[in-house]
């Protein structure tokens, strides 16, 4: 049985305030308040503990994974009849760094992220990262099964509308070249390989930004390879 955390007269109010934040967004009971200060701590607001500096970036990196699992999970299940291609597509476009940027700020992240306030441009990119860290913080706090149902039932469920997902054409490629317009930048997109793959024809192409290599793509046609490098490169330079 799980040691549920109860509001208590010895938690401080910040640990109140967290408790409350926690149960509104997760629909949980924290049982280890450490995992979720650690999870809304950001490195710019961390601090060095022998040579190692804390933030909550590994939670991040585990949280990204399981969120990935957990909406390729439901996915797979609520489309038993489309491929590993649409299965792809669909769960890129819940969890792509804007989309979790806009739904973090929805569930109310914001309220509970430890950041460096002099840069109101800073909240604004590390809203999503956070929400993946709390995933990771519910993980292992609580297990697979329950952070499924967390992602399930408290943001997907509530926030994506799927069959306007489905039919939605966000164009990466625009997006990417617009932000190196703005920017003065030169961009271009190369082809890197093609090679035959199991399904035809295999695509690799690479976004570069006044020349710098940024997002790598694949993709079974030349336009497709180059619009997941341009949906990673928005990821790698929090473009919103």
């Amino acid at each position: 049985m799980w040691n549920i955390l109860k509001l208590s007269k010895s938690h401080s109010a910040e640990d109140k305030k967290l408790i409350t934040a926690i149960r509104t967004i997760a629909g949980i009971s924290p049982s280890n308040l450490a995992l979720y200060k650690l999870a809304t701590l950001h490195s710019s607001r961390s601090k060095e503990k022998n040579g190692f500096r804390e933030s909550n970036e590994r939670l991040e990196y585990l949280g990204d994974a399981i969120l990935g699992a957990a909406v390729a999970d439901y996915l797979f299940k609520k489309y038993p009849f489309k491929d590993e291609g649409f299965l792809t597509e669909i769960r890129s476009r819940i969890v792509n760094r804007d989309s979790l940027n806009n739904l973090a700020r929805r569930v109310g992240i914001g309220s509970i992220v430890q950041f460096d306030n002099k840069s109101n441009h800073l909240q604004q990119v590390i809203l999503g990262n956070t929400l993946e860290a709390l995933v990771g913080a519910v993980y292992l706090d609580k297990g697979y099964l329950r952070t499924k149902k967390f992602v399930i039932d408290k943001l997907i469920q509530p926030y994506f509308d799927l069959e306007t997902v489905v039919n939605s054409n966000i164009n990466f490629k625009s997006k990417v070249i617009e932000y190196s317009q703005k920017l003065g930048k030169d961009i271009r997109f190369e082809v890197k390989e093609e090679r035959k793959g199991k399904n035809g024809k295999e695509f690799t192409a690479q976004v570069f930004i006044n020349n710098e290599p940024c997002g790598t793509g694949f993709g079974l046609t030349k336009k497709k390879a180059e619009q997941d490098a341009a949906e990673k490169t928005i990821a790698m330079l929090n473009i919103i």
